[in-house]
């Protein structure tokens, strides 16, 4: 079942939910939680230069990323490409100069709960591992990224985050992964050895990191698989991004396939194992992966798209994705998804728009309420927060949001 998403506001909106009070609390009129995905876009060139962006309250980008926020009102929202910084300053200022100031008429919305970690983005490995003779380059830090934090993420929710019980698996190296697609050398004989012993030694699976975020909704416990893959590009034939985001989408397969998948995971505490059975989760994130276009290895995403204890059959949608697919063309054109999936606008020439942000739950009877795209039409009065993909307004990738119901299974 496809849900799409018109976005003309939420309470219009057709094919999607029952209309909502948008004045009251979701939670307490629907006994529902939605939870959301953006990659805002929200990362800068340079360090600091988001929170000098932050410090105003008029930036053209921020406000139109938060008044997508402010329309959409999710309870639970994960910010892909918010770049970190170890005080939270970054978030307080886009919670106090944005999100609490009204944008175009909105309402503020207030997110008391943040959680926020370190990045492996821009963090030095002292290792050449792009292999271009230098060890000081993006590409040579954990995660690519030109400083700490580049690109990180963080989750901001309305209910509270069992900081007790979360988890981070920032450190987890490749190698350990049973089964690793560790990339190879095509000139040497020898396996898997494009990165050396010594390299594996220290490489870190996450390109940012991989989460595992406990949040309280009205006494039950849903867990937010949160991660940000590497994109399968920039690479040679060795495909070390590739494999890379491969793998990194088969984290949570593993991690949610019970005690046979997940035994060799470790998280930074040193604690083994995966999440325990029966447990409600959402895998949520921009995981630079299409189920049937772009250049992912191993069609990685269906790892989770056919996963047994995922949810999958709620298919988020938008009239403005399939619209924008077929005014772009050219590589869209090429395309064999379908284009009411998409959630990314990139460069029509390749690889043109693709679904590659997500929100999948675990598999619970009467769980899934509905869900959508914020991708709005050329006819509706939100397009502005969009545009035509360049330059960007607000993001290159859209808002995923879906509504669960809160259930008694849940633990």
């Amino acid at each position: 079942m496809i849900y799409f998403s018109s976005v003309v506001s939420i309470a219009a909106t057709p094919y999607l939910c029952t209309p909502l009070d948008l004045d009251g609390d979701l939670t307490k009129a629907k006994h529902v939680v939605r939870v959301a995905t953006f990659n805002a876009y929200l990362n800068r060139r340079s360090e600091g230069q988001l929170i000098t962006d932050l410090q105003s309250t008029d930036h053209p980008q921020i406000v139109a990323v938060t008044e997508i926020i402010q329309r959409v009102r999710p309870d639970i929202l994960l910010l892909n490409e918010f770049d970190y910084d170890a005080n939270g300053t970054a978030i307080d200022l886009l919670q106090s100069n944005y999100l609490a100031v009204g944008q175009n008429g909105q309402q503020p919305i207030e997110y008391p709960y943040v959680f926020i970690a370190e990045s492996n983005t821009g963090i030095p490995s002292g290792f050449d591992f792009d292999n271009d003779g230098k060890t000081n380059g993006p590409g040579d830090a954990y995660g690519f990224g030109f400083f700490p934090g580049q690109y990180g993420m963080v989750v901001l929710s309305r209910y509270p985050i069992d900081r007790y019980r979360a988890r981070t698996f920032q450190h987890f190296l490749w190698k350990d992964m049973p089964g690793a697609l560790l990339p190879d050398d095509p000139t040497t004989d020898e396996p898997y050895d494009y990165y050396s012993q010594q390299e594996l030694s220290q490489f870190r699976l996450s390109s940012k990191s991989h989460w595992d975020i406990p949040v309280f909704v009205n006494g039950k416990r849903l867990h937010l698989l949160a991660a940000h893959p590497t994109p399968p590009v920039f690479d040679g034939v060795e495909d070390r991004n590739g494999r890379r985001n491969h793998d990194e989408i088969r984290f949570w397969a593993d991690y949610v396939g019970g005690y046979r998948k997940s035994y060799y995971i470790y998280d930074d505490n040193g604690r083994r194992g995966g999440l325990p059975s029966r447990s409600a989760f959402v895998i949520l994130g921009d995981y630079n992966a299409d189920p049937n276009d772009g250049d992912s290895t191993q069609n990685a995403i269906s790892q989770l798209l056919t996963h047994p204890a995922i949810d999958n059959s709620l298919s988020l949608g938008s009239f403005g994705g399939m619209e924008d697919s077929a005014k772009e063309a050219q590589a869209n054109s090429q395309h064999t998804g379908k284009s009411v999936l998409d959630t990314g606008d990139f460069n029509p020439a390749g690889p043109g728009n693709l679904r590659v942000d997500y929100v999948l739950p675990s598999k619970r009877k009467n769980d899934v309420e509905c869900g959508g795209v914020f991708w709005p039409t050329e006819k509706d009065d939100t397009r502005y927060l969009v545009g035509d993909g360049f330059p960007v307004i607000s993001s290159d990738h859209r808002l995923v949001w879906i509504d669960l119901k809160l259930n008694n299974s849940w633990k």
